[in-house]
C-alpha cells in the first residue's frame, strides 16, 4: 500500500514516508553533476565576455540571452536571418587527438557562414553541449574555441546550454550544435533572381575539409590506422600529420565579405557557402532557374588534404565535386563589370581568390568546363591511393 504523506494540523508536524530514509538516490548519484556545471560556467565566463559587442543585454547565467535590436529601427525594413548547424563527425577527430577548441570555431563557421549568403551581419550565438560526463576543464576548452569563431565573425555568444546525458552517452562523448541570429535591411540582401547572364564566379579558398564529408574521410584515412600512423609529419600534407590537417578548423568569411558589400555596394549579387554537397550541389542554391553557373574546372588550387582524401576514397571528378568543397569555401556571383573591386578587396583583407567560371543562360544547374583538371598538379594520385 502506497504510504501518504500526514501533517498534524494541531501540533505543525509532518510525519514523512518511511523511504525517504532508506538511502536516497541524488541526482548527483544518477549521474548528473550540478556543481560541476557551475564549475563549467564559470570556467568559460572570461571566454564568452571576450564576444560581447555593445547591444549585449546582461550576463550569461540567466533564462535567456538579451541583446538590443536597436540598429534595426534605422533599416528600411529590417530581416533577421537564423541558422543552425553543427559539426558532425569531426568531433570523433577531435577526441581522437584530444584537441577540442577547433571543433568550436567549426561550429561557428558553419552557422555564420550560412546566414552571410543573405548579405546578413551575424548578431550573436549561441551553443548547445551534449556530454555522457561534464568536465569544466573539457567545455572550457570547446567553449574558448566557440568564443574564437564569434570574435572571428563579429557576434556575440550570449547563451547556451550544457547537458550531462549519464546512461545515453558514454562519460567520454560528446556533441556540439549551434544556432546565430543576423540580421539584413531588406532592399540589401542577396538574391538569386539577381544573377544575369555574363556575372562572374569568385571563389574564396578554404583551409580543407572545413566540416563536410568526414563520415567518409574518417572511413578511408582513420579508421584501422594507429595513432602513430595518423600523427606522422606527412610531406605530402606540407609535413602535417594527417590527424592535424583533418582538424584544421572551418574558414569563416562573415567580416571579409561584409566589408566587401559595403565598400563595393551592389556589386555582389549572391552567394553560395559550399558546404556538404560540394560545389556542384550548394553553387546551384545561388541561382535564379533561367541561368546556369560554368565553373572552370583548373582556376583554382586545394589544399593538399583534400585531393588525400579524394585518392583514398578513389573518387573521381564528378563524385568529388559534389562531396567536398574541393578548396573553395564560399563563391561570389559578382557583376563583371566590378569583379576587378571585388576581388581587390578581398585580397587586400587577406583572402586567397580565385576566378573560378561565369554565368551562362540555363535551368539554375552547375556545369563543368576542363572537369579532367581537377587533381592535375596535386602530386597525390599514386601516394595517397596507396595509403
Amino acid at each position: 500500500m502506497t504510504e501518504r504523506v500526514q501533517v498534524n494540523a494541531a501540533e505543525g508536524e509532518t510525519k514523512w514516508p518511511s523511504w525517504t530514509t532508506q538511502g536516497a538516490t541524488t541526482y548527483a548519484a544518477a549521474g548528473v553533476d550540478t556543481a560541476e556545471g557551475a564549475r563549467a560556467v564559470d570556467a568559460i565566463k572570461d571566454a564568452v565576455h571576450r564576444t560581447y559587442r555593445s547591444e549585449v543585454r546582461g550576463d550569461i547565467g540567466g533564462f535567456g540571452g538579451l541583446f538590443s535590436a536597436a540598429a534595426a529601427k534605422d533599416m528600411t525594413d529590417p530581416i533577421l536571418v537564423s541558422g543552425t548547424d553543427g559539426v558532425g563527425t569531426k568531433i570523433q577527430l577531435a577526441k581522437l587527438a584530444h584537441k577540442h577548441d577547433t571543433v568550436g570555431i567549426d561550429l561557428v563557421a558553419m552557422c555564420v557562414n550560412d546566414i552571410l549568403a543573405t548579405g546578413a551581419e551575424p548578431l550573436f550565438f549561441l551553443d548547445y553541449i551534449a556530454v555522457g560526463k561534464l568536465k569544466s576543464e573539457a567545455v572550457a576548452e570547446i567553449v574558448s574555441g566557440v568564443a574564437d569563431g564569434c570574435q572571428m565573425s563579429g557576434c556575440a555568444l550570449i547563451g547556451g546550454e550544457m547537458a550531462e546525458h549519464p546512461g545515453v552517452m558514454d562519460p567520454d562523448e560528446y556533441d556540439l550544435s549551434g544556432f546565430c541570429v543576423g540580421l539584413v535591411d531588406r532592399p540589401k540582401m542577396l538574391d538569386p533572381e539577381s544573377v544575369k547572364v555574363g556575372d562572374v564566379l569568385i571563389g574564396l579558398a578554404s583551409s580543407g575539409l572545413h566540416s563536410n564529408g568526414y563520415s567518409l574521410a574518417r572511413k578511408v584515412c582513420v579508421e584501422g590506422k594507429t595513432t602513430y600512423e595518423l600523427n606522422l609529419e606527412q610531406p605530402l600534407l606540407n609535413g602535417q600529420s594527417v590527424l592535424e590537417a583533418l582538424l584544421t578548423p572551418t574558414r569563416i568569411y562573415v567580416k571579409q565579405v561584409l566589408n566587401v558589400l559595403e565598400q563595393v555596394p551592389g556589386a555582389v549579387h549572391s552567394l553560395a557557402h559550399i558546404t556538404g554537397g560540394g560545389i556542384t550541389e550548394n553553387l546551384n542554391r545561388a541561382l535564379s532557374s533561367s541561368v546556369d553557373a560554368q565553373v572552370e574546372v583548373g582556376t583554382w588550387t586545394m589544399p593538399p588534404i583534400i585531393p588525400w582524401v579524394c585518392k583514398a576514397a578513389r573518387l573521381d571528378e564528378t563524385e568529388a565535386l559534389k562531396t567536398f568543397n574541393m578548396g573553395v569555401g564560399m563563391i561570389l556571383i559578382v557583376d563583371p563589370d566590378q569583379a576587378d573591386a571585388v576581388k581587390q578587396a578581398l585580397t587586400e583583407q587577406g583572402e586567397t581568390v580565385f576566378t573560378v567560371g561565369h554565368i551562362v543562360e540555363g535551368t539554375g544547374e552547375v556545369t563543368y568546363q576542363n572537369k579532367e583538371q581537377l587533381f592535375a598538379g596535386c602530386g597525390q594520385e599514386k601516394e595517397a591511393t596507396d595509403e
